[in-house]
């Protein structure tokens, strides 16, 4: 079979193709069910037996506690915007820290249901540093504390998550870990809750993770909508409503094929994480080399999963993206916000992905010299 284009996508962003392939050969019969997964009832027993393979999974892999509830939910990150402060912000006040585009519109969200303050931001570096976390200014007051830990548009990682406590904060830490999660170990004994949309690590679009300890839950306001109200999401297993049921059975094998991957001695997330930490060393290292691109975060917290890059003349950004495609490397185009390009490479995404995109920025360089 020929090599497939390599997909930087940002998101929806690039699906194992053992994945693909199996999700193909399973389309229109499910385990000899006769149905397709996208025809079962929810409540049936091949889904239910879907859904419980991948929460099992899901928690192995993210070595999730058993005091924190899992929920597939519908909505995206953006939707989350406004279901946590629903739900954890009793209308009073929650902190922000503001590292990039992404937290902008948490914080400008949750306003219309809660007090959001800003508790430290990196705006004025242009989105290409982190504010020391000595230097927030956390509100006593605040039911909780939101920290996108990576933010895909502007290329910022959060590689060490902050203890709230040993900056005099009892609230709990909320992260957006949309663009991240899976890729690397998350510490729970720093995180209240946590939410990402799918649809760049774990599967397609459509379903939505939530990972909340048990305290959290049960205290959403009045006008919060039921099915997005925590508690009535985690008393009904995620099935209050009609749940993404494609989208958690692509999640599911997606988790296999994680549970599968070994680097050494290592396996799932602890391998992956070393991979992408190559990745992103092979990627960075050369565009710090050379003076035909430029990548503009400071290098400690530089994002493992979404690398934007300029050209030092940026009259060759067309040239530059057609001469990509014509070579299978697709969806390089940086996001309209910012210009330029960038990379996204998750889990999915081979070494030999980014060392054909290394490759292509050589060969580019010296035909434009």
């Amino acid at each position: 079979m020929a090599q497939r284009p390599f997909n930087f996508s940002a998101g929806p962003a690039a699906i194992p193709e053992e994945v693909l392939q199996k999700a193909a050969a399973e389309m229109l019969d499910w385990h000899g069910s006769g149905m397709s997964v996208m025809e079962m009832s929810h409540r049936g027993r091949e889904f239910i037996s879907i859904y419980e393979q991948t929460e099992t999974d899901l928690r192995e892999l993210l070595a999730i506690p058993p005091d924190y509830r899992v929920l597939f939910m519908q909505g995206g990150g953006i939707g989350e915007n406004a279901i946590v402060p629903l739900n954890l912000s009793r209308g009073e006040a929650a902190d922000f820290v503001v590292t990039g585009s992404w937290s902008q519109k948490s914080a400008k969200e949750a306003r219309k249901y809660c007090t959001a303050n800003l508790a430290a931001s990196n705006e004025a570096s242009g989105f290409t540093t982190l504010p020391d976390p000595a230097t927030w200014k956390l509100d006593s007051r605040a039911r909780y504390v939101h920290l996108c830990s990576n933010e895909t548009i502007h290329g910022v990682e959060v590689h060490q998550l902050p203890d709230l406590k040993g900056l005099g904060s009892d609230a709990p830490l909320v992260i957006d870990f949309s663009s991240h999660v899976a890729t690397r170990p998350v510490d729970w004994s720093r995180v209240g809750l946590a939410f990402g949309g799918a649809q760049k690590n774990l599967g397609p679009a459509g379903v939505t993770l939530v990972v909340v300890r048990e305290d959290l839950l049960g205290h959403a306001l009045p006008i919060c909508p039921s099915a997005f109200d925590y508690k009535v999401v985690s008393d009904n297993g995620s099935m209050y409503n009609t749940p993404p049921t494609w989208a958690i059975y692509i999640a599911g094998l997606t988790f296999q094929w994680l549970k599968a991957q070994t680097e050494g001695s290592l396996t799932g997330v602890a391998a992956m994480e070393l991979r992408n930490i190559a990745k992103a060393k092979l990627l960075y290292d050369f565009i710090d080399r050379s003076p035909f691109y430029v990548n503009k975060v400071s290098p400690d917290c530089r994002s493992r999963m979404n690398i934007p890059f300029f050209l030092a003349d940026e009259s060759r950004n067309d040239a530059f993206l057609a001469g990509a495609k014509a070579r299978g490397l697709l969806q390089l185009k940086g996001h309209k916000s910012v210009g330029g390009m960038r990379a996204s490479i998750y889990n999915a995404m081979p070494l030999a992905g980014v060392q054909a995109l290394v490759d292509y920025l050589q060969e580019f360089e010296k035909t434009q010299s």
